[in-house]
């Protein structure tokens, strides 16, 4: 019984891959049976920009700054810079440079670039938000105006 299953669905596979090449047994003149064709489709069956098929897609790549400063001493420091996030405590004042590649979904939707500054001692002695500032291919696209702003630093970077 099982072999006449196995028999069966050979000959079904068979069938439905000779009729798949219809190409030359339509009339174009190839008279192969069509296996021929359906062989040779096969790579070329695989849409353009297709993730799977051909990798991720890769956008451009943009040199990217982010600065703290507006202090003295040291700081804590988080970041998020394309493929480098951490938190770390830092001399003032600190700058981090990196080329950051789009790929797949942030090529339309973008990648957030960010900096959250600690906290510094300003002129008074009392303590406040540091500067931060994110530059583009040395282009300023965000400041938070000397600590003045109470939030990180934010991009997105397209």
């Amino acid at each position: 019984m099982r072999k006449s299953a196995t028999a069966m669905a050979l000959a079904v596979t068979a069938a439905l891959l000779a009729g798949c090449g219809g190409g030359a047994e339509s009339g174009d003149g190839g008279g192969d049976g069509g296996a021929k064709t359906a062989a040779t489709a096969a790579p070329s069956a695989k849409p353009k920009g297709d993730a799977k098929a051909d990798g991720p897609a890769v956008g451009p790549t943009r040199e990217v700054t982010i600065e703290v400063a507006g202090g003295e001493g040291s700081t804590q420091v988080y970041y998020n810079l394309g493929d480098d996030n951490g938190a770390e405590q830092v001399s003032l004042p600190w700058k981090k440079t990196a080329k950051v590649t789009l790929k797949g979904a942030e090529i339309k939707a973008g990648s957030l670039v960010s900096v959250a500054p600690g906290s510094v001692k300003g002129s008074d002695g009392m303590l406040k938000a540091a500067s931060c500032v994110i530059t583009v291919e040395g282009k300023k696209v965000a400041d938070n105006q000397d600590g003045a702003l109470p939030k990180p630093c934010e991009y997105q970077l397209k």
